[in-house]
């Protein structure tokens, strides 16, 4: 398993028929153990225990429409009003990071309409906040921790 930049956090992992699995513990269930999972596991574990992300607003790797087409987001954090806070990309360890993917979360946010935007490899973390009046995003050093008032 590759060393993420992430702090490290302790996960549960099973084997059946030759296959590795890691436990997820936003679906509540095992899922196969790929390079880009493990990125997604270690950026649910930031977002609930560096922080502060309740478990509940947190959603894992649901399907969205954008011009007919269907597409899976990987993480999204809701507020708790249902408007989505936060919208994360995950690419495996050894995808560059490139323009494209920031492209792709925000075709995704045109659906969306995050505040905030995440994409992260594991080893390069990036983050936006949206200007939708301007329609465009400047770049974070860091995303906020939870705050409760949103």
């Amino acid at each position: 398993m590759q060393e993420l930049n992430f702090p490290k956090y302790s996960f549960r992992f099973k084997n059946s028929e030759n296959k590795v699995s890691i436990f997820d513990s936003i679906r509540k269930k095992f899922v196969v153990f790929q390079p880009e999972e493990w990125v997604r596991q270690h950026c649910i574990q930031y977002l609930i225990e560096e922080k502060g992300y309740p478990k509940s607003l947190i959603n894992i790797e649901k399907e969205l429409t954008i011009n007919t087409l269907k597409k899976r987001y990987d993480i999204v954090v809701f507020n708790p009003n249902g408007s989505i806070h936060l919208i994360v990309e995950c690419k495996a360890p050894k995808i560059d990071i490139k323009q494209d993917t920031f492209d792709q979360i925000a075709r995704y946010n045109l659906e969306l309409n995050a505040t905030y935007l995440m994409v992260t490899n594991g080893l390069n973390h990036y983050y936006c906040q949206m200007d939708f009046e301007n329609e465009r995003y400047r770049f974070l050093k860091n995303i906020p921790e939870y705050n409760s008032k949103h």
